[in-house]
């Protein structure tokens, strides 16, 4: 038997030895690493939570108080804080908590795993804290709360944020940053007031935010047009209604709206956007669109929309039929509050349709639709003149109209001019212009037409020149008439064409001798017949148009007021260089709708540069001044004082022509225009003769007038009301005046009255809520809800209209600091006084003269003073309640008896036309010519269409305001 080899074993043995030793000592060492790993892994964790608590501390100690059981060392064990397993703070959702004070400003950036901040409905102020870099961040909700700024890295590298909502805080004025782009994965931002400026960002399309369903900006005061790249976006719903930006709102077309199929809910109301609307049928699912208060043009097809539940389209210039919805489909009154051709749906006039048709080339110019109201073209369409009831004349002349001339004119049978000079018309003339047989006239001259000329019939003027590229064909040039520039030199062919030409010319030559005098006979009567329609052309409009100043002889030496719509619109002529008699000119800034811009020059001039014996009055934020244009208008020049211009003067300066651009009614005092010129600041209105209400109630004796009757008191409380009553619930919009008072009201040479002063204006909240404002007005007037909390619904302008009802009645002020203390303050005396016959007696003005019939009258204005004074706004009546009851107490209109002597009265002998021969003999007029006798219709009479100009104005102002 062999024995063991103890030497070779041994040897493994002491082998395996070392390996072991190597194995243990490898695996200590691992385990020493995972050990150290792990503690320094704890000790990062354990730093980080500890961050987070200091963080949540600073948080603590910065609000006021801090929220109901932060008491716990750990914010992990606070009410409303979430945290993950490592301690880490993940949500704080503190909203609705009434908590006040101002964050810390780098607080929030050091919770790096947080994941929801909910702050909204608290009373937080100061700048809020930077969130740059928390890319956990999904949902911030910080609205309703009194945060001034946010910084300017603010949402830089949030790329987890998914919902966004910062409404309603008063932060000073801020763009959406860029930096929003890196939250790709937002599908909810909201920053309804949030005071943003500036243009609306191209990145809220499909690219940046594939899965955005919610775009609210609303009331903000972003300007510009809608972005294209919205289209094809999947937003839902998208708010951008009632921006604030004064001098350039929202607007421009919407024709991206139609990509946007996805919308259920758009809101574009209370803005500046214009044009036709794009065709909206492939936004299947919309349930409520929202489009008032815009000046949308054109027809209106809503039909295909589907699903549509809510509808809003009041108080814009929409064109054709009205449209008609299902009876399950809330459609507010738009019959009054557009350019519709009738009230009710039904077909229009079908030339009315051919009219349209012919806007439709032109993208419906809002001029148009301003002034096209009704079923009937020939009654005082802006640009239209008719011979009986047919349309012979279409005069768009100097309009600064785009877009092509429309094919559909040669659906005008009974046309004889055409005048279309002086636009920017683009294409080509339609050749079927020419078939118009009653056609003798077509001026498209000074366009950029091009193409040929159709051949028109022998006896049609056509005048053309001006069109640099008329008789070409698009995109020649007056060098593709020249020689060849190829590179070989001129061919066969061209040498041929040049041949001929040659022998065209000595042909040409050999006869022109010959017609020469026939071509200087022919010129003569051009010039004779030229000169007629220039003299025609002065009242070829049927809209008023007005020579100022007065017209010295040349239509090159005016600058013409054309009343158009609810606008004074101004053209400068000779490029805005008005000559003057006396050989002076000065330089006249152009005045159009929607602008009324107006040079400091004309208003120093009109005023003797501002002289202290033009001064009207002075208040608090500048002196007011009379001024008389060349032709004898009356205007009344605010010019602010320069001290308050830079701090809230500029805010009402801004709010006065916000609001007066956009209401006119005739118990309303008319903005004509404003200036702004350096540091001045100039408003221009219409002139009211009779001065202010205060001046005839309270000091009357003082100025040597005449005390009030208790009719015309009566009368001016209801021009008053219906004043208020437009403003409140019949304007394009509703707004709150805040500063009713007697010297805010007007009154003309017939002492009718006028509200005036909208500096303090603001926009009425929808329903039946109220809108939280900084307190404004005068103390006497201002309604107790008011005073105390800033609050403000309509039922404030109520009560102030209370109380001039009560000064009205007892010729005593609001607030009289010259009465004992118990009757310094006028609603509390008069409720003492009304409590018995005998004491409301001696509250009466002792200067109205009382019988039972005026005490009657006098009594029921008291009990409805009492009512629009009561002490809860709901106990109020609104001020169609006003208007009924005081309409009621107005003299009512009765006929009289007709009188032999009467030139008016009616034979019923008589036969029509014999009636008609009397009234016009009574007018002086004699008999009526027709026109049909001349060739051209006559234009004498086109003055007689002209509305009523308002109280105090010259025989060469007018206004379109028929109200």
């Amino acid at each position: 038997m062999k024995k063991p080899d103890l030497h070779c074993h041994c040897h493994h043995h002491h082998r395996t030895g070392h390996v072991t030793s190597a194995f243990d000592g490898l695996l200590f060492l691992a385990v020493t690493f995972v050990v150290v790993a792990a503690v320094g892994g704890l000790g990062a964790a354990a730093d980080s939570s500890a961050d987070d608590a200091a963080a949540m501390l600073a948080i603590k100690q910065s609000l006021s108080p801090p929220p109901p059981g932060w008491t716990d060392p750990d914010p992990c064990n606070w009410p409303h804080i979430v945290c993950s397993e490592d301690r880490r703070v993940n949500r704080i959702q503190i909203g609705h908590q009434s908590l006040s004070g101002a964050l810390p400003p780098t607080s929030l950036q050091t919770l790096t795993q947080l994941e929801r901040l909910e702050l909204q409905w608290n009373n937080l102020t100061g700048p809020f804290p930077t969130l740059a870099g928390l890319s956990s961040l999904q949902v911030v909700m910080i609205s309703n709360n009194q945060l001034t700024s946010l910084p300017p890295d603010c949402f830089t590298g949030l790329t987890s944020l998914r919902s966004l909502d910062l409404d309603n805080n008063p932060f000073s004025a801020w763009q959406i940053p860029d930096a929003l782009q890196d939250s790709s994965s937002l599908q909810n931002f909201s920053a309804n007031s949030a005071n943003i400026s500036g243009q609306l960002p191209g990145f809220f399309g499909p690219d940046a935010f594939p899965g955005l369903v919610t775009l609210h900006l609303a009331f903000n005061s972003l300007q510009g047009e809608l972005p294209g790249s919205l289209s094809g976006s999947q937003i839902e719903s998208f708010w951008v209604n009632g921006q604030r930006a004064v001098y350039n709102q929202l607007g421009g077309k919407i024709d991206v709206i139609a990509n946007m199929t996805s919308l259920k809910e758009l809101w574009l109301h209370s803005n500046g956007f214009s044009g036709p609307l794009p065709d909206l049928s492939g936004l299947k699912v919309l349930e409520s669109l929202n489009l008032r208060d815009n000046a949308f043009t054109g027809p209106v097809s809503l039909t295909a929309l589907g699903a549509l539940k809510v509808v809003n389209l009041s108080n814009n210039f929409f064109q054709g039929p009205m449209p008609e919805f299902n009876s399950s489909v809330a459609v507010d009154s738009v019959a009054d509050s557009n350019s519709f051709c009738l009230p009710k749906p039904g077909a229009c006039d079908p030339r009315v349709d051919v009219l349209l048709q012919v806007l439709e080339s032109m993208d419906y110019p809002r001029k148009f639709a301003e002034s096209w109201k009704g079923n009937n073209p020939c009654e005082d369409w802006f640009g239209i003149s008719c011979s009986g009831e047919n349309v012979s004349i279409v005069n768009f002349e100097q309009m600064g109209l785009n877009g092509t001339i429309s094919p559909a004119f040669a659906q005008i049978a009974s046309l004889q001019r055409l005048l279309l000079a002086g636009n920017n018309f683009t294409g080509t003339i339609p050749e079927e212009l020419t078939g118009l047989t009653g056609l003798i006239q077509l001026d498209v001259s000074n366009n950029q037409l091009y193409g040929k000329i159709p051949a028109f019939r022998s006896n049609v003027m056509v005048k053309v020149d001006g069109n640099a590229d008329i008789g070409k064909a698009k995109g020649s040039t007056a060098a593709a008439n020249g020689p060849s520039s190829e590179a070989n030199g001129e061919d066969a062919q061209s040498r041929k064409r040049r041949s001929k030409s040659a022998a065209v010319v000595a042909v040409v030559l050999s006869v022109i001798g010959g017609i020469f005098v026939l071509f200087f006979i022919c010129l003569l009567a051009f010039c004779l017949y030229n000169r007629k329609q220039k003299r025609l052309s002065q009242v070829q409009s049927p809209n008023a148009m007005v020579i100022h100043p007065r017209h010295s002889g040349s239509d090159n030496d005016s600058v013409k007021i054309t009343v158009a719509g609810s606008s004074v619109s101004v053209g400068a002529v000779s490029e805005g260089r008005t000559h003057h008699p006396s050989g002076e000119s000065r330089d006249i800034q152009m005045v159009e709708a929607g602008n009324m811009v107006i040079s400091i020059q004309v208003l120093r001039n009109v005023t003797e540069n501002f002289s202290s014996r033009n001064i009207l009055g002075q208040g608090g934020f500048g002196t007011v001044y009379k001024g008389e244009l060349h032709d004898g208008t009356m205007i009344a020049v605010k010019r602010m004082e320069s001290g308050v211009v830079a701090e809230k003067g500029l805010s009402e300066f801004k709010s006065e022509i916000a609001v007066l651009t956009k209401v006119r009614h005739r118990h309303l005092v008319a903005l004509l225009g404003y200036c702004i010129d350096g540091n001045e600041r100039l408003l221009v209105y219409e002139y009211m003769p009779q001065g202010t209400l205060s001046r005839h109630l309270f000091n009357w004796a003082e100025e040597g007038l005449k005390p009030l009757g208790w009719t015309k008191r009566l009368t001016i409380a209801l021009d008053v009301a219906r004043g208020v009553e437009y403003l409140h619930g019949l304007a394009h919009q509703s707004f709150i005046h805040r500063d009713l008072k007697p010297s805010n009201i007007l009154l003309g040479d017939d002492m009718r009255a006028k509200v005036a002063d909208f500096g303090l204006v603001r926009l009425a909240p929808v329903g039946k809520g109220s809108v939280e404002t900084r307190i404004a007005g005068t103390f006497g007037y201002l309604a107790p809800e008011y005073a105390v909390t800033g609050r403000v619904t309509t039922k404030v302008d109520v009560f102030s209209f209370g109380v001039i009802l009560m000064e009205i009645i007892t010729g005593r002020k609001a607030l009289d600091e010259s009465q004992p203390e118990e009757s310094m303050h006028l609603v509390t005396w008069f409720r003492r006084m009304q409590l018995n016959k005998e004491t409301f007696d001696k509250a009466i003005d002792p200067a109205l003269d009382l019988d039972d019939e005026t005490r009657t009258s006098i009594s029921t204005v008291a009990e409805l003073a009492g009512h629009c004074c009561a002490r809860e706004p709901y106990q109020r009546p609104d001020m169609g309640h006003a208007v009924n009851v005081l309409s009621s107490l107005v003299e009512i209109w009765k006929p009289t008896e007709a009188n032999s002597d009467d030139f008016y009265s009616i034979d019923l002998e008589m036969s029509l036309p014999q009636v008609l021969k009397k009234w016009q003999a009574y007018e002086g007029r004699g008999n009526l010519e027709s026109s049909s006798s001349s060739l051209l219709p006559s234009f004498d009479n086109t003055q007689m269409s002209i509305p009523t100009r308002p109280y105090g104005f010259a025989d060469s102002f007018t206004s379109a305001d028929g109200r």
